[in-house]
């Protein structure tokens, strides 16, 4: 599955989880050098080796795909006209601050799929 998100990051060094089935936030803290988090709340998203590629135009400006992030909900499946061609995406957003981050791929519609 892949992600897009504006740019934000914010190092660290810690790995903690909060038990989902209590009630609790489940919360992953990331460890390594370069850590992309929420620009509102700073939750940690995903580590600085899970780009796949920078060469995306977000609406606010420079956008990341990424092959796996954490500390998100997806909203509900919808299909979008981007600049690639009709794309069904899910909004995404930040488990902590409810932010929205960027969209998620889905699936690709036919009629945007190379020859």
């Amino acid at each position: 599955d892949k992600h897009r998100f504006d740019r934000g990051q914010h190092p660290s060094s810690w790995l903690r989880k909060l038990d989902a089935n209590m009630g609790k936030m489940f919360k992953i803290y990331l460890c390594g050098d370069k850590i992309y988090s929420c620009s509102t709340c700073r939750t940690h998203l995903a580590k600085h080796d899970q780009i796949v590629s920078k060469a995306f135009q977000g609406r606010h400006g420079r956008a990341f795909l990424f092959s796996n992030v954490v500390n998100i909900t997806l909203g509900l499946k919808e299909d979008r006209n981007l600049i690639t061609g009709l794309h069904t995406v899910a909004d995404v957003y930040c488990n902590c601050c409810q932010s929205i981050l960027g969209w998620k791929y889905v699936r690709v519609c036919p009629s945007s799929a190379p020859p």
